[in-house]
């Protein structure tokens, strides 16, 4: 059943990118090479391809859910509503921005307001696990509302940072062809392989990741290098955002995409901390990030993107059989290792 639903997604995905882009093209919603210099493909690029995976995914979730009864445990409708809207926000954010090219404060309101959506229909963690034993209970704080009731407003908020960090780590890591949609796509088959495991045995969670990264492998085959389209502004966003309410409908599988999305996220806060020591906005773009250093080091496109496919995959397969207190050290390691990447390429610069 997980195969199937998978298959049918990624031909959907497959044959719809391809619609996509042709639409793209006839509208001039492209990328310009010339627009910055650290763009390093040589020729107009379709955007807007993450419009091709947010419809494949939805369209066969809300087939499965109107014509089956393989969605009734774990998700709830509440739910599912709450990613389509957010995610249908990020769609038309995003797009505005491939098109006009808005400004940094404008491009932050659709990832803002994406995540408020998804908190306002009820996803959200009462309990997440604790890394040295037991469980954290974040539904002891909460502030009663009169007739609204009770607001949980720590589970909020950690949902709300949570939500955030993973559209800009997915949205600054859409550097190189191909990259982003790997990398979630591992992510989200670990989830989906968690979730089958007799200590979890989350189906609906699954189907849900299987589903996805169905809809992320049929996309890859035409973003992969050289790509014939790119995700654009929406899409990288709404890769963050699934692959990280994903992790929150699981159980707070936050470990898991951690180790995932480890080196990228950690690359993040390496960057900003450059950029606010050079005294630069930490939002405007530049090549510091690792992928690109990783290119002006001597590797080829397809190198750097199979190497943060590897790390990606071997600390993912590691939460398949790790505890939680072994993913805090495997964290540990990967912290380190980041460090270490980190001051050979400072010591490269000097």
């Amino acid at each position: 059943m997980y195969f199937l639903y998978f298959f049918l997604t990624f031909v959907l995905c497959l044959v719809l990118t391809l619609v996509i882009k042709w639409i793209m093209q006839r509208y001039k919603v492209v990328d310009e090479p010339k627009l910055e210099k650290r763009k390093i493909h040589k020729k107009r690029i379709p955007l807007g391809g993450g419009l091709a995976i947010f419809v494949s995914f939805f369209s066969i979730i809300f087939l499965i859910l109107f014509f089956t009864d393989h969605l009734e445990t774990d998700v709830s409708l509440n739910h599912l509503l709450g990613f389509f809207i957010g995610g249908f926000i990020l769609m038309v954010g995003g797009f505005l921005d491939d098109k006009y090219h808005l400004q940094a404060k404008q491009q932050i309101v659709a990832p803002i307001l994406a995540a408020l959506v998804v908190l306002a229909f009820g996803v959200g963690p009462g309990i997440i696990t604790n890394p040295i034993g037991g469980v954290i209970n974040l539904n002891i704080f909460k502030l009663n509302i009169s007739s609204w009731g009770d607001w949980f407003w720590l589970a909020d908020l950690v949902v709300f940072i949570w939500l955030m960090v993973m559209m800009f780590t997915t949205k600054l890591l859409d550097g190189l062809d191909g990259l982003v949609t790997g990398v979630v796509l591992i992510g989200t088959l670990m989830i989906g392989f968690l979730s089958l495991q007799d200590k979890w045995l989350q189906p609906d969670v699954a189907l849900l990741s299987f589903v996805f990264a169905g809809a992320c492998f049929g996309f890859l085959v035409w973003n992969w290098y050289p790509a014939k389209i790119f995700l654009g502004e929406g899409g990288s966003l709404f890769l963050g955002f699934m692959l990280g309410g994903l992790a929150v409908i699981s159980g707070g599988k936050i470990a898991t995409t951690l180790l995932v999305l480890g080196l990228p996220i950690m690359d993040l806060v390496r960057v900003v901390f450059e950029r606010i020591k050079k005294g630069k906005p930490i939002y405007e773009g530049d090549s510091e990030h690792l992928h690109f250093r990783l290119l002006q080091s001597g590797f080829s496109q397809k190198q750097a993107v199979l190497l943060f496919y590897t790390i990606a995959f071997l600390f993912g397969v590691s939460t398949l059989f790790l505890q939680s207190s072994q993913k805090l050290i495997a964290l540990l390691f990967l912290f380190v290792l980041m460090m270490l990447v980190g001051l050979y390429f400072s010591r490269r610069n000097k």
